[in-house]
């Protein structure tokens, strides 16, 4: 692949970004690990309208599986084994007009999908252990590096879910396909850690 062909690619990235930030478009963020994908879910908060509310990041691979509900929806005191505090809110009953960042989106079990898809269609669901219902209003940002399209046929993704958050969907290249790159990311990355050696000496 030619340089430009390579900086072209990244440009394409890059102006999708302003492209959808202004928007309240679900962004289903795509690439592999390492490859930047929060920077991008965080520029397009930045540059959006919803830019001085709250920015809720939320790793789906790194929360054990039996807690992962609790930290999408909430949940009542008692409403599972360990649930003695007092009740939690939850990533989804953020502040009002929150944009919320779902990292490997991927690794949601379907048992939680369902909810999940309600939050995005009808801006409400119930926390864990309650039935009363909560209306909120959030915009989400997701990021995998699977491939979501293939785990929708093996039955493991939810096919309403994947095009529930594939309305603006943005490929971030890995490094290998920008290569120009590389001199500017060494220069970054040796004068910041350059500056954090000399202040701990």
């Amino acid at each position: 692949m030619k340089l430009s062909e390579r900086a072209r690619r990244w440009k394409t990235t890059l102006s999708l970004v302003s492209v959808v930030a202004p928007t309240d478009s679900s962004v289903l963020i795509l690439g592999e690990t390492g490859t930047g994908k929060e920077l991008v879910a965080r520029a397009i908060h930045k540059l959006g309208s919803r830019s001085q509310k709250t920015f809720v990041k939320l790793n789906c691979a790194a929360i054990p599986l039996g807690l992962l509900e609790s930290e999408l929806f909430g949940h009542e005191k008692g409403a599972f084994t360990g649930a003695i505090a007092q009740k939690k809110r939850g990533a989804s009953n953020s502040p009002t007009k929150a944009r919320f960042f779902l990292d490997e989106v991927g690794d949601i079990p379907l048992e939680l999908q369902a909810k999940l898809l309600r939050v995005l269609q009808e801006q409400e669901f119930e926390r864990l252990g309650s039935n009363r219902t909560h209306k909120v209003d959030v915009r989400l940002i997701a990021a995998t590096h699977r491939d979501l399209l293939a785990m929708v046929k093996q039955g493991t993704f939810r096919e309403d879910l994947y095009y529930r958050l594939k309305v603006f969907p943005i490929q971030v290249p890995a490094l290998r396909q920008r290569t120009e790159d590389i001199p500017r990311l060494v220069r970054h990355f040796t004068g910041l850690y350059g500056q954090t050696y000399e202040q701990t000496n």
